[in-house]
């Protein structure tokens, strides 16, 4: 099986929404994210439950759990690539509908101009 390509999604003013948020988190789940976002690129669309589920709109959520606290990392696929456009802290069993809008307007941005919002690192 091909690997995906995972990105990241980047603002127009070429912030990247997840970066931020990962460098708040603690070691340990910084450590568990880096592991959902490598099985994502080795499964790209046969990843399933518990690692990763379908939300709504062609969004898809990462799922990481410590200590009682759920980290979700959204994402959606544009062909052969996985673009990791949101993030969040659930504090019951499902993603609020705001951060799935959210993403869904990333996507519906990507979609548009792919190029603009590849985050790259200089």
């Amino acid at each position: 099986m091909p690997r995906t390509r995972v990105i990241l999604y980047r603002e127009d003013d070429g912030s990247c929404p997840l970066l931020n948020w990962f460098e708040e988190l603690p070691a340990k789940v910084q450590d568990k994210c880096y592991l959902r976002l490598a099985r994502l690129r080795e499964m790209g669309h046969e990843l399933r439950r518990p690692e990763a589920d379908f939300l709504r709109d062609g969004i898809y959520e990462l799922r990481v759990g410590r200590q009682g606290i759920h980290y979700r990392m959204l994402y959606f696929f544009h062909g052969a690539i996985a673009a990791v456009v949101s993030h969040g802290l659930v504090k019951g069993r499902e993603v609020p509908p705001r951060e799935i809008d959210r993403a869904v307007e990333r996507k519906r941005r990507f979609e548009a101009n792919p190029q603009m919002h590849i985050y790259e690192e200089v």
